[in-house]
């Protein structure tokens, strides 16, 4: 008697999702080739190969398609679940080395270079599209740090505004690169470079900021 295969059918939610990302690469390679301004819902469902309907019932209109590419990016910043609480300097040291080079292997990933391109290029005719940068690009890394920096100084192994840290540390970390980047006079930082400037960046934030006075109560807020 013949074996039955049990072949898994993709489920209708399966196909929804694959049709969904199907979509969003479109309307990212619309939005680059074209501009956010001068692209249209008609060029992104064409190079999906779906219908306008569809593509509306999926994702939603222009702005919400750009919202969705961002936020899809953005997940990859945000600080995971089960962050550790840094107990020593050593133990933060590698937290904020970790997180560096997440944040600079994604940030300087091409799509998301060409997202900031197009978020300058359109700041004039489009600036939903900086805004949606910011609000939902950019703040994720933010919010990740000012976690990070948060429990570092409920450890009593920092002292400060978790929010002036963490814009701190992002400066030690990228320094000029961003700008190169965008300017295409640079190459994407390869897994060593990525590595050795996150760890750079961690010691040099370390080493402005000693360890507080034991006798000092960290401040909130």
């Amino acid at each position: 008697m013949a074996e039955r295969t049990t072949a898994r059918t993709p489920s209708t939610k399966d196909a929804r999702d694959d049709k969904r990302r199907t979509i969003l690469q479109a309307a990212m390679q619309i939005f680059r080739e074209y501009g956010f301004a001068a692209a249209t819902t008609l060029d992104i469902a064409t190079r999906a190969r779906v219908s306008k309907r569809e593509l509306y019932a999926l994702v939603g209109n222009k702005q919400e398609m750009l919202i969705a590419c961002i936020t899809e990016r953005a997940k990859r910043l945000q600080a995971p679940a089960d962050l550790p609480v840094p107990r020593d300097r050593g133990a933060l040291a590698a937290v904020l080395a970790s997180f560096g080079a997440q944040l600079l292997r994604e940030v300087s990933e091409p799509t998301v270079i060409a997202i900031f391109r197009l978020a300058i290029a359109e700041a004039v005719h489009a600036p939903e599209v900086a805004h949606a940068l910011d609000s939902r690009g950019r703040e994720a890394s933010r919010a990740a740090l000012r976690q990070i920096m948060d429990r570092a100084r409920t450890s009593r192994l920092l002292d400060g505004r978790p929010a002036q840290l963490a814009e701190q540390f992002r400066g030690l970390l990228w320094r000029d690169l961003m700008v190169s980047l965008l300017l295409g006079v640079a190459e994407r930082p390869g897994s060593r470079e990525v590595e050795t400037r996150a760890r750079n960046a961690a010691a040099d934030f370390l080493a402005l900021h000693p360890m507080p006075n034991d006798d000092v109560t960290p401040r909130r807020g």
